[in-house]
């Protein structure tokens, strides 16, 4: 389900663009469609360029709704327009693995890396952020489908 984690030091920060999102479970694919369309709309008309793959950072775990923004590194800073909001993701140190499947497990993706963190004497700050590499944009086929999976560290950071 999830490959080996790793220990690493996210440096330096990246510029982000951001967007809100909060609403029920149900409505997580199409509140996050549109956001998504508006981000990358946003980022586009400012002239700033995506340098990377989509992004969730989880305010708080997920129970039933979503607390979260959805984002992109971005070439440049961009200004604040519709829903979208300028953004960074922090320099820190996380446990990271490699997810594939279905986003529809990710809940037991997520508790592997959790038990991973436990059984090294590690703690979590209870932060998550997902790293959409490869998704449905690539075929129905979810074992194709990548998602990195970051949770921040606390204690000694980069």
């Amino acid at each position: 389900m999830i490959e080996t984690p790793q220990i690493i030091d996210i440096s330096p920060p990246r510029t982000t663009a951001v967007i809100r999102v909060c609403c029920p479970r149900e409505e997580l694919p199409c509140t996050m469609g549109r956001g998504v369309r508006e981000l990358l709309d946003r980022i586009k008309a400012q002239g700033a360029q995506a340098m990377g793959p989509l992004f969730t950072h989880h305010l708080r775990g997920p129970t039933d709704s979503f607390d979260c923004e959805v984002g992109v590194a971005v070439d440049r800073p961009v200004r604040p327009a519709g829903h979208v909001c300028p953004g960074q993701w922090p320099a820190m140190r996380v446990a990271r693995t490699l997810y594939r499947g279905h986003y529809e497990d990710l809940p037991q993706a997520w508790a592997a890396l959790r038990a991973w963190i436990a059984a090294q004497g590690l703690a979590a700050t209870g932060e998550m952020w997902e790293c959409y590499i490869t998704g449905p944009e690539i075929g129905s086929d979810a074992s194709a489908w990548r998602t990195e999976l970051y949770l921040p560290l606390c204690g000694k950071g980069v």
